[in-house]
């Protein structure tokens, strides 16, 4: 098992962008992502935090994406 990186929230928003996921709408600091095949997830964004890795690998099982992938797409 890999070890998860360390992201900020639009870092992770970059990489699932290019996983194909499409950002739909903005609350507050919460945005929402869905691929065109109906996986969805929430990422917060806040300035200078890193998301942390029980948030992070709860968005990876939402994305339905491997640890190995995502390692991949950075």
């Amino acid at each position: 098992m890999s070890k998860l990186p360390s992201l900020t929230g639009k870092a992770l928003i970059k990489v699932l962008k290019n996983a194909g996921f499409e950002e739909i709408r903005i609350k507050g600091s919460h945005h929402f992502l869905r691929h065109h095949d109906g996986r969805c997830t929430v990422v917060p964004v806040h300035s200078g935090e890193t998301i942390g890795k029980g948030l992070l690998s709860q968005i990876i099982k939402d994305c339905e994406i491997s640890r190995e992938d995502l390692q991949r797409l950075l």
